[in-house]
């Protein structure tokens, strides 16, 4: 059990100032879930975005990251201590090169948010600590698989198996434990196949990740990372350093066009998870709802950019975007058959553009 550093927890302050400054649009998901469900995927976000701040930080090397990080881990598997985790993310707070003000204030509160995880139902603590660990493991991967970031190296992964275990380590493992949380706290649920539903949720997940890798493939070249399985570059007569060039833009479709049919698939599963929701359960469904239609928006942008491997052109969605389709999904969030006409319209956006219409 761990003693907090602050005895008295401003609960407020943790899972709403704090947990906006580290992630807008995940804030506003976790805001619209239904209340028995907001506090366990909160407290099992804000320790996750520890460990990653924590993975990431650039003022301290590949090695001792990866040293703090497990000691981390070790924590949220339980023991938790005042003492530990003030060392682990005290070298974090002071080496600070990287760390946003959000970060440091979500580090500088680390104690709290393990008294909050020790405060949750003993099988929300579980899931909680479950799915955390596992999400340090998808950076644990990247601590030991990739260069430091200003080696000037860049490595890729080695297989199209390496990248689907990547993105269920750091993403398809959430479907899990959300529909673990979701089966737990929502009675509206009670005839889900939780297992079956599961492993949907899986692939919801990976299809999030997915796309998340594909848009920022430009970004992770320059910090010496590379996804796209190598073996797969080389059928198209590139390396992993050829990405670096945008006018390499053209020839790279070959690699990234298939990794985009194969995210377009996992979204079935997330279509399938979304529709499976209740309609009654309007607040879980629009939480569900939100990251497919952004996600697909997103894989359309992508789709559309021709100079994809352009760190300067980035293939993001803009804001006004994002909150009109917020707007729009209050309406269309009750209606099965509004929600198919949604998110297949988008889907035929993606393959038009995939097929070069």
């Amino acid at each position: 059990m761990v003693t907090p550093v602050v005895k008295q927890v401003d609960n407020r302050l943790l899972l709403r100032d704090i947990l906006k400054g580290v992630s807008r649009s995940f804030y506003l998901t976790i805001r619209v879930l239904p209340s028995r469900m907001q506090r366990p995927v909160a407290v099992a976000y804000l320790l996750a975005r520890a460990a990653d701040t924590i993975a990431d930080t650039r003022a301290l090397p590949p090695q001792e990251r990866l040293e703090k990080l497990l000691a981390f881990r070790a924590q949220v598997e339980g023991g938790a201590s005042e003492e530990e985790i003030s060392r682990i993310v005290s070298g974090v707070r002071v080496a600070g090169d990287g760390v946003s003000p959000a970060e440091t204030a979500l580090l500088g509160s680390a104690g709290n948010v393990f008294a909050l995880l020790d405060e949750l139902p003993a099988s929300d603590r579980v899931r909680a600590r479950s799915v955390v660990v596992t999400l340090t493991r998808g950076m644990e991967l990247d601590l030991t698989t990739f260069p430091a970031e200003d080696s000037g190296a860049v490595a890729a992964l080695q297989s199209a198996e390496e990248l689907d275990r990547y993105t269920f380590l750091v993403a398809g493992c959430v479907g899990g434990f959300w529909t673990s949380v979701a089966t737990a706290h929502e009675p509206r649920l009670s005839r889900w196949d939780a297992e079956r539903m599961s492993e949907v949720g899986i692939r919801f997940g990976k299809a999030l990740q997915l796309t998340n890798v594909l848009r920022d493939v430009p970004r992770d070249l320059r910090n010496g990372r590379c996804y796209l399985p190598e073996p797969e570059l080389a059928r198209a007569g590139l390396s992993p350093v050829d990405l670096l060039d945008p006018a390499n833009s053209r020839r790279a479709r070959a690699v990234l066009t298939p990794w985009m049919r194969v995210a377009l698939e996992h979204f079935d599963s997330a279509e399938a998870y979304l529709l499976a929701t209740p309609r009654r359960c309007l607040r879980l469904r629009l939480a569900v709802l939100w990251p497919i239609l952004l996600g697909l928006a997103t894989l359309e942008k992508l789709a559309l950019n021709e100079v994809w491997l352009n760190p300067e052109r980035p293939s993001r969605v803009r804001r006004r975007w994002v909150y009109g389709m917020m707007a729009r999904s209050l309406l269309a969030a009750p209606s099965d058959a509004l929600l198919r006409f949604w998110i297949r319209g988008l889907r035929r956006k993606v393959e038009t553009a995939l097929n070069g219409g």
